[in-house]
């Protein structure tokens, strides 16, 4: 059990307020000056320590949303293994000379989850991200790189807290968990807790004090086991540059057109009760109830097998799109009559859901600048592929709706730089497909490796529709898609997609010999797949076929991460807003605009292993969805 007391602390011959505590067996102290007299111990530890190696660094605010009107830093922290400081930023005065002082001065910062500090004192301390990130090491980002996995996944988790355990100490509090009760017992909610608890209070001084501690300890157990798994120093440098270049992005945000997006969020709802009615003419009261929507397809003869993980029959999106006759783009497959109320289902759903996850939620989440900032991580998945917060890398491909309510700046037009057929490439390049890498070599400009594939099978005279089932069977090689998923997505019964795989591992047998040597090889690394760039993926033992999702998944990754570099050093990533799976989106003025694509068209064309990756820029009007067919 931890005994924390605090006390007036001598510390250069002045009176500290100290709280005492023990991590890992060792005695620690948390320091918190409480007049501006004391300040300058405070800076005297920061040179020792700064001296002496890295010092962590940490924020606590009002809350999350840094770009809301109102929002408020309230202290920095800073610590090594022995010794906290908590310096009270909303306190002003010498308080905030004091803590840029060290934020100026220190040569390296170590922070878990560093994006989110970077900003907090780039919009509320005047750091900038440029002076700060190039003296910062993530612990978050080393710990991606040794294990991404989550706790419910068998990995250690990435949170400084389970981190801090299996590391640092496993009796490791959960201060969060006691500050959570604090804020119960005065009567405040963990949403408005942060903002209004006593500067002063015990507990919140301990909570902020601890973390950098923790961070300090963390990171020599963290750099020690890279260093013992041979994980690359290249990765780790590179990885910090990408979360930075993500982070600027995040900075900048999205100009929202809030006229069009209140119209959206009105006719969305009123969309969602349409399709509401429809599905309540065939029993269904609530389109989100998995059991009434199972029973009443059933009553219409529909075959449902799939079961939820509580062993209900399954009603999700890619249950009901094949039997609305749609794909994963809400296309007609031709597949078979749309079931009405599999199709009003979806549609109520996808309303209501597109209603409050984006146009309500914009408006939410506005800045008093008119913009959103969604959260861009860089390091979100075990293969490294980036995400972007509020679901905006999740929009259908086909769809302009939402994407219409996104402004370029003023004077300024959408550019839309997207790799071509990377998914293919990369197979490509890293199993070695010969066939393919000819025809991507060779093939020209107008290489289509689709229809390729279908004319190497299947003769001269195949069909787009062989075209469209071979696609599916390669992409089904890449992502890991069994036959019955196959079969959903194209329409073609899964005997058709059996026999159209098949002719593909005939044709292309070098991806099931990689896909067996990349298993032979995890089994012999404790299930762990390394990537073309060094990156350590675990595998779990009944998904080994994953691997080739993974090892693709991963360079394709790591290409757009190149390509943001390049973007760099040309000059353009400025202009760049999002990063979206195998895109670069940039805002650029409308008289630049040709020579800016050009300039992403060069970022993002390379060589991967031989194989030539190419991209192609599309210029569009003001808003985003005009890439997508909007009139505006």
């Amino acid at each position: 059990m931890h005994h924390v007391v605090h006390c007036l602390f001598v510390f250069g011959g002045k009176t500290v307020l100290t709280y005492h505590h023990t991590v890992a067996g060792d005695p620690v102290r948390i320091h918190v000056p409480v007049t501006p007299v004391e300040l300058d111990q405070f800076i005297d530890w920061a040179r020792d320590a700064d001296r002496r190696g890295p010092v962590a660094l940490d924020t606590e605010t009002s809350g999350l949303a840094m770009f809301s009107a109102g929002y408020k830093l309230r202290t920095v922290q800073f610590g090594d293994a022995q010794d906290a400081w908590v310096i009270h930023w909303e306190r002003g005065g010498a308080f905030r000379r004091a803590a840029l002082h060290v934020l100026h001065r220190a040569r390296q910062f170590l922070i878990h989850n560093a994006p989110f500090d970077w900003l907090v004192l780039d919009q509320h301390a005047g750091i900038s991200v440029g002076e700060l990130a190039p003296r910062t090491r993530d612990t978050r980002v080393l710990a991606m790189l040794l294990d991404p996995r989550q706790l419910d996944e068998g990995g250690v988790g990435v949170a400084l807290k389970p981190l801090s355990a299996h590391y640092v100490d496993p009796a490791a509090p959960d201060t969060q968990g006691d500050l959570t009760a604090i804020f119960r017992g005065l009567g405040l909610t963990k949403a408005d807790g942060f903002a209004r608890i006593d500067l002063d209070h015990p507990t919140y001084n301990l909570y902020a004090g601890l973390d950098v501690l923790l961070t300090a300890r963390l990171y020599p157990r963290l750099t020690t086991e890279l260093e013992r798994r041979g994980v690359r120093s290249e990765l780790v440098e590179y990885e910090h540059e990408i979360a930075r270049m993500c982070t600027l992005m995040q900075r900048r945000g999205l100009i929202v057109d809030q006229e069009y997006t209140r119209t959206l969020a009105d006719r969305l709802a009123e969309e969602a009760d349409r399709y509401g009615t429809v599905a309540a003419r065939y029993g269904v009261a609530k389109v989100g109830s998995g059991p009434q929507v199972a029973e009443a397809l059933a009553g219409m003869g529909e075959t449902l097998t799939e079961r939820t993980k509580g062993g209900a029959l399954s009603t999700a999106k890619d249950v009901l799109l094949p039997m609305a006759d749609l794909d994963r783009d809400w296309q007609r497959i031709g597949a078979r009559e749309p079931n009405p109320l599999a199709d009003a289902v979806l549609r109520a759903k996808r309303a209501e859901k597109w209603g409050k996850t984006y146009a309500e939620g914009f408006l939410a989440k506005l800045s008093p600048a008119g913009r959103i900032h969604p959260t861009v991580t860089a390091l979100a998945a075990r293969t490294g592929r980036m995400s972007v917060a509020d679901g905006l890398h999740q929009l259908p491909s086909s769809d302009h709706v939402i994407r219409r309510a996104i402004l370029a700046e003023e004077g300024h037009v959408w550019i839309s730089t997207d790799f071509q057929a990377v998914e293919m490439r990369v197979l490509a390049a890293l199993a070695g497909v010969r066939r393919m890498v000819d025809g991507f070599r060779n093939g020209g400009d107008a290489f289509d490796i689709h229809m390729f594939t279908a004319q190497l099978i299947k003769g001269a005279g195949a069909t787009p529709k062989d075209r469209k089932l071979f696609k599916s069977a390669g992409f089904g090689k890449v992502y890991g898609g069994g036959l019955r998923t196959l079969s959903r997505q194209t329409g073609a019964s899964e005997s058709e997609i059996h026999r159209a795989v098949t002719a593909y591992d005939s044709a292309f047998p070098e991806i099931r010999r990689a896909s067996a040597r990349w298993q032979r090889e995890a089994r012999a690394t404790g299930l762990v797949t390394v990537s073309a760039t060094g990156r350590h993926m675990p595998l779990d033992r009944d998904r080994m076929y994953a691997v080739v999702n993974y090892q693709c998944q991963s360079a394709g990754r790591d290409l757009l991460g190149q390509a943001m570099l390049n973007a760099e050093a040309a000059g353009v990533l400025e202009c760049c807003r999002l990063p979206i799976h195998d895109e670069l989106l940039a805002s650029a003025p409308v008289s630049e605009a040709q020579e800016i694509a050009r300039e992403f068209e060069k970022a993002m064309t390379m060589d991967l292993f031989g194989v030539p990756i190419v991209a192609t820029a599309d210029i569009g009007g003001r808003s985003w969805g005009s890439l997508y067919g909007a009139d505006v």
